[in-house]
């Protein structure tokens, strides 16, 4: 009896040192395994080269990565804020002040464009947002120089006519103002809604393009 009570004793002692080597051995590996994701994470960080432009109508900061334009959004402190962190987590990367070969095409277009001297951009253009968002940005880029666009429309065009507030929160989230013309989509009564550069910047850049407000909304871009 007395034997069989050690034999019982033994064993329980053993599954008690085996559970806690599996615990630890768990716990070894999985602060080891964090360790190394975080120096993976670190060393295939890329780098968001980014310079402000004092634009006529406000200040806009561009991005470059790889030798595309990721950003040219307004230094809104709010709004701004929001984009950066959205474009470093979904390009894995981190902004560094600087410019490049891209950047510095695109500050160019953008004073020709400002003088009136450009209607359309070359600048190559990197898109980080959802399938949806990238289908209404495409789609905003078909929108001409000059003509406005409501957002009912532009739900029309691609498909998706019951997605008007959808639509209208992928034009909020655009990081590449201007060159993807979200001032040229307004309200179907004619007014100018919202934008993240402030209504008088919108009123400004639609005014670039010949389109009046106040009452006469310009072209409706319908064909």
């Amino acid at each position: 009896m007395q034997k069989n009570q050690q034999i019982a004793e033994y064993q329980n002692l053993f599954f008690l040192l085996f559970v806690t080597s599996r615990m630890l051995d768990r716990a070894v590996c999985a602060c080891c395994l964090n360790v190394y994701l975080c120096m993976k994470t670190e060393k295939a960080m890329k780098t968001i080269w980014i310079k402000t432009y004092d634009a006529p109508c406000g200040k806009l900061v561009l991005g470059d990565l790889d030798g595309k334009l990721c950003l040219c959004n307004w230094m809104n402190k709010k709004q701004g804020d929001a984009v950066n962190r959205r474009l470093c987590r979904g390009l894995q990367a981190e902004m560094k002040t600087g410019t490049s070969a891209v950047i510095e095409q695109a500050i160019s277009e953008l004073e020709a464009y400002f003088k009136g001297e450009r209607k359309t951009f070359d600048v190559p253009l990197l898109f980080c947002g959802t399938t949806f968002q990238q289908t209404v940005w495409n789609e905003l880029l078909k929108i001409p120089y000059g003509t406005t666009c409501s957002y009912a429309l532009l739900a029309e065009r691609i498909g998706q006519t019951k997605a008007v507030r959808a639509v209208a929160n992928a034009n909020r989230m655009n990081a590449l103002s201007i060159f993807v013309p979200c001032h040229r989509v307004i309200g179907s009564n004619g007014t100018l809604t919202g934008y993240a550069g402030g209504l008088p910047a919108k009123e400004m850049l639609l005014h670039t393009e010949g389109i009046s407000v106040g009452g006469k909304r310009g072209r409706l871009f319908d064909e």
